[in-house]
């Protein structure tokens, strides 16, 4: 007989209590996502499914959990894996003590290294693992026309992907000039994913505009910082993924949405989330704290990380504490406060009180995956140089807790008709260096709100191209950082004003990811901020807001190696108001 039927008769069997099944929590204050409801029950397991929730359920195992609530487990529906600096192992060890069991990620950051090999990297290096990791084909590598990436791909390079049961459709559409003009090879990979799920990236869009983005048939949005611009997002069907992650943070802001009619309409996403707030605070089980303490529903709050994003992206077989869905279980000490006790994942106990259990052992070594892709012409000091023509220049200037800039005219200093960094002014250098091809691009610009007083930081992670971006008081050291970037084959450092290194962090995958360990990675990561802050800067999270400054994506100003780019003309401009044409890129 089919080895699925008989495992349906199993689970039929054991619905109907007629035999024990594989575990039964015993005692269970369930909450049910889809009444609202918090009911005493058992929870009996078969062959990693939920076979019924009821009482007087036995099993051959039995877990007594009276007195502590079960949920499912939590979905986080748009993360970068890149971002947490951890291979997808590593983040899905450092994920399921919080009770995550099922993230959707989109591998545009080491697509646009390594292309199509980035994406295979990803999907080969999650496999066979207690955590599911389901990706969107990259729709925008490279992200624009304004940048250079190490890879791009057109809707015949992705189609490959739609074979792969866990690619679940089209990332992030971040071009969304490029569907607004009709750009026909953008509408392509719209058109290959027409039948799947297709997620957007419309900060700002509104009106006829925001009609004709989601005419193309684009679900979603997380880039919504604006409340009056969510709404209009929400009653155009959207999806609106509310950011809580390491540099936007947009809970706050959003939440007031919500009510009951309209709540189906919302999922809780970190989107870039570095190692270090994982370590510090944990990952969607803090966000539904944070929302439970705004006043959000603890049983909409958590709705938010489970059913909602589940039904959004057709993963039909989780998202909530019924039969016939997956058994991926958070149980809980405390509903309110989120506290997490244990995790299963399809049934197995995989968390117990923030220790891993039945989780791979630890990997062999890793392959220096992408690192030959790191590829700078020759560079001096004098590379860095921004002659001075007069007048005033267009400044980057930092929001803080957001990843839009503005763009801002400021006087600035000169000396023998070259710019000058101001340090009383807090406006810096800000260069990034073509890294992929050795083409020799070096986009020159200037940024205020670093508050950096001496020396220099760099970083290869650089949304989305992934080039090696710098800020720095000196040329000398922003030229010592970007070797030490480069000699590393990727990774972050920071460069005093006499040109020591006082604090460099590897990341020898791609430039993009370390092989370590969540703690290791916490420990470098927090070394290279604390060099960042002895040079005097102020910004909390020094490289996250950095590796944004290069995203031409996102409003208002950005820079990449060809040079500024206007973000709202999407277009390179000249650095100088007086000049007439594009920014020379040398």
């Amino acid at each position: 007989m089919n080895t699925t039927v008989e495992v349906l008769k199993k689970r039929i069997s054991v619905a109907r209590r007629e035999i024990p099944g594989d575990l039964v929590l015993k005692g269970a204050m369930v909450v049910n996502v889809f009444t609202g409801d918090i009911q005493d029950n058992d929870i009996a397991i078969s062959e990693g499914v939920i076979a019924g929730v009821g009482p007087d359920y036995h099993g051959k195992d039995e877990v007594d959990i009276e007195g502590k609530w079960v949920v499912p487990g939590l979905i986080d529906g748009h993360i970068h894996i890149e971002s947490s600096m951890l291979i997808p192992s590593r983040l899905a060890a450092a994920l399921l003590p919080h009770g995550t069991t099922t993230i959707v990620s989109d591998p545009h950051e080491i697509a646009n290294v390594m292309g199509i090999d980035g994406i295979h990297f990803m999907l080969e290096e999650s496999r066979s693992i207690p955590f599911d990791i389901f990706f969107m084909a990259s729709s925008c590598v490279p992200a624009t026309h304004l940048e250079t990436a190490g890879a791009t791909l057109s809707a015949s390079d992705l189609s490959g992907l739609k074979e792969e049961p866990r690619i679940l459709g089209l990332a992030e559409v971040m071009n969304f000039p490029g569907v607004l003009m009709g750009n026909e090879q953008v509408l392509e990979k719209i058109a290959l994913f027409k039948d799947e799920v297709v997620d957007g990236h419309c900060p700002s869009l509104k009106g006829y505009d925001l009609q004709a983005y989601l005419a193309a048939g684009i679900r979603s949005d997380h880039e919504t910082v604006n409340r009056l611009e969510g709404l209009e997002k929400v009653q155009s069907g959207m999806m609106l993924m509310i950011r809580d992650g390491t540099t936007a943070k947009n809970l706050e802001e959003l939440l007031p949405l919500v009510n009951t009619n309209n709540s189906r309409r919302f999922c809780f996403v970190s989107d870039d989330l570095h190692a270090e707030d994982i370590l510090k605070r944990g990952h969607l089980n803090f966000t539904v704290k944070k929302a439970v303490k705004s006043g959000l529903d603890p049983v909409t709050a958590i709705r938010f990380v489970t059913l909602n994003p589940a039904e959004y992206f057709g993963l039909r077989d989780r998202g909530a504490v019924a039969p016939g869905f997956k058994a991926d279980l958070v149980v809980l000490n405390a509903l309110e406060k989120f506290e997490v006790a244990s995790v299963y994942k399809d049934g197995r106990l995989v968390s117990d009180y923030g220790t891993l259990v039945n989780f791979p052992a630890e990997k062999g070594e890793m392959p220096l995956v992408g690192s030959k892709t790191f590829n700078i012409a020759p560079f001096t000091s004098d590379s860095f140089k921004i002659p001075h023509p007069g007048g005033k220049a267009k400044v980057i200037e930092i929001i803080p807790g957001q990843i839009v800039t503005r763009m801002i005219y400021k006087n600035v200093k000169s000396k023998d008709n070259w710019v000058a960094p101001d340090i009383e002014s807090d406006i810096l250098k800000l260069c990034v260096v073509e890294r992929h091809n050795a083409t020799g691009n070096i986009g020159l610009g200037l940024v205020r709100g670093f508050g950096l007083k001496h020396g220099a930081i760099a970083s290869s992670v650089a949304h989305d191209s992934h080039n090696v971006i710098v800020v720095g008081v000196s040329d000398e050291a922003i030229c010592r950082a970007v070797e030490v970037v480069r000699d590393m084959g990727g990774g972050l450092a920071a460069v005093s004003g006499d040109r020591k290194v006082v604090a460099e962090m590897p990341l020898e995958i791609a430039g993009l990811m370390s092989g370590q360990q969540l703690e290791t990675v916490v420990k470098q990561l927090h070394a290279v901020k604390e060099a960042a802050a002895s040079l005097g800067c102020s910004v909390e999270e020094p490289f996250m807001a950095l590796s944004f400054l290069a995203l031409p994506v996102i409003p208002e100003i950005k820079l990449s190696d060809r040079g500024l780019v206007d973000v709202n003309r999407f277009e390179i401009v000249s650095l100088f108001s007086s000049n007439r044409g594009p920014c020379n890129a040398s």
